[in-house]
Order: structure tokens, then sequence, then C-alpha cells
């Protein structure tokens, strides 16, 4: 099949033409790309919830209101009902695995306590579902042109406003989303 680039730790941004709700103007950090198919989280959608609401729901006291007050974001269309961590550094969690040497995406419950108690990650966020992707599937769907993708920044990730992450992950790349037809073609 040749040669295929790992996209783990790199940005899909939506192509303005990507019309499926789930990703229109979306930016999903993969947190595993392999012949197997991919995961990531969406990290700019928030889902009109925050944290401290969700964590009361798992009877998680939270003692830190600047916490409490953080979006929990719509990761994806796949297990809703599930939560990710994105974080760094990387810890060591009950259920956790290392993206890179500094950045991790977990599940378990430990590492939501310890948010609640101001003991956590330095940078995180907490997303619900994830996005998946069956084998050859990404691949396809890059070679259709849906997608741009690139390196992620923790900046991007942690520190821009989620409303702004779209047009600031294209820019990384030097793109300017205004400037790209919504039509897609090949020479």
């Amino acid at each position: 099949m040749g040669n295929r680039n790992d996209l783990t730790n790199h940005l899909l941004i939506a192509m303005p033409a990507l019309a499926d709700p789930n990703f229109a103007q979306s930016v999903t950090y993969l947190c595993e790309h392999s012949e197997e198919g991919a995961l990531g989280i969406v990290i700019n959608r928030p889902a009109g919830l925050r944290v401290g609401e969700l964590l009361e729901h798992l009877d998680i006291t939270v003692t830190d209101e600047g916490i409490a007050d953080h979006p929990v974001y719509a990761g994806g269309p796949v297990q809703r009902e599930r939560g990710f961590v994105l974080h760094r550094p990387v810890g060591s969690w009950e259920a956790s695995r290392a993206v890179t040497d500094e950045l991790a995406v977990t599940t378990s419950r430990d590492i939501l306590e310890a948010i609640a108690r101001g003991e956590g990650p330095e940078e995180w966020l907490l997303a619900l579902g994830y996005a998946g992707w069956g084998a050859g599937q990404l691949e396809q769907e890059l070679a259709e042109n849906a997608w741009l993708n690139g390196p992620a920044t923790p900046g991007l990730l942690f520190h821009q406003a989620p409303d702004e992450r779209w047009r600031a992950a294209a820019a990384l790349l030097g793109v300017d989303l205004n400037r790209l037809s919504s039509e897609s073609g090949h020479a």
C-alpha cells in the first residue's frame, strides 16, 4: 500500500466544504493513528456544559470555581457518555495513554478527582465522546480534501479561545480559510 504518514499528535482542520454536522468547522486532535484507524478529540466545540456541572453528576466536589467554570467539549460522535481528559504533563493516572512524552489522554476517575481538588495536570481539557475512523477511512477523507492537517501545539490545544481554534489552526499552516473555495477538485 506504500508509506503512510502517522498523524498522531496532529490536528485535523475541517475544510470549509465539510458539511457533516459532527465536523463542520471543527478542529480534531489525533490521539492515535495507525493502520487500524484513528481516534481523535474535537477541541473546539463546547458542549454547553461546565466541568463543575459534570463533576457534580459524578459526585465529585469541585473546590475551585475557576476549574468548575471550564467548558466541557463535545469530543466527537462516538461514546458521547464517556469522558476523555486531554492533558499535559502525562502524569501517572489509572487509565491513561501517552500520545507524546508531554501529552496524554486519560479516561479514569482519578484524574477528575485530582482536577476537582486543583491537583490535576497543569493543562487539560475535558471532552465527552471522541471521533473515530476505521482502517483507511481517514486517509480516504484526506484524499477527498475534507481535512487539512498539521502538527498540534499546546498553545492552540489549551490556551486559544475555542471559537478561534479553527481559524488559528489553519493559520499555523499559513492557510487563510476565508480564501479557500468550498468547492473541491483535482487538477
